[in-house]
């Protein structure tokens, strides 16, 4: 199995303020005319997540699917609208409970993680991915809305938003 530095390097990955890192891969050329401004039809990107540096809790106002390619398998996180958890395996090992691929829908409040290594995916929003669209939270934030899931929260929430 090639490296985390070996994906980062060949594919120029570079930090992603969430967590992990990505590079866009596509930006369709076709819009859509949405209430909050223009947004291309989708985008892509891949993604790389280790153990250390997990996709911390944020919300998009758009569908995201997740992709598997290599590496170990991770954990998409998701406090959906109704306040109710789930956690979804995605890798390659379908007898344990994993899947190829996973929809995280619009306004799920969602991050992801990683037990060891690291896992490279690629992910698809649409309408396309905006940085107005994307909101990151901070754990006390959560906590305050939802405090049976504290123990996550912890985990996968930023104490303060960092500066970009």
């Amino acid at each position: 199995m090639e490296s985390m530095n070996y994906w980062i390097k060949n594919l120029h990955l570079e930090p992603h303020p969430e967590g992990g890192y990505f590079v866009e891969t596509t930006r369709s050329n076709e819009s859509l005319d949405l209430p909050q401004g223009s947004r291309p039809l989708f985008t892509s990107i891949i993604f790389l997540l280790t153990a250390d540096n997990p996709s911390h809790f944020h919300r998009l106002s758009s569908d995201e699917t997740w992709f598997y390619h290599a590496g170990s398998p991770l954990t998409v996180h998701c406090i959906f609208p109704d306040g109710h958890y789930a956690a979804i395996k995605i890798g390659p090992n379908l007898t344990n409970g994993e899947c190829l691929s996973y929809t995280v829908p619009k306004g799920t409040i969602f991050g992801s993680s990683v037990s060891n290594g690291f896992s490279v995916v690629s992910c698809v929003v649409t309408p396309g991915f905006d940085y107005n669209d994307f909101e990151l939270f901070t754990q006390s934030t959560l906590i305050n809305k939802y405090p049976e899931h504290t123990s996550v929260i912890k985990q996968l929430a930023y104490e303060e938003i960092p500066k970009q």
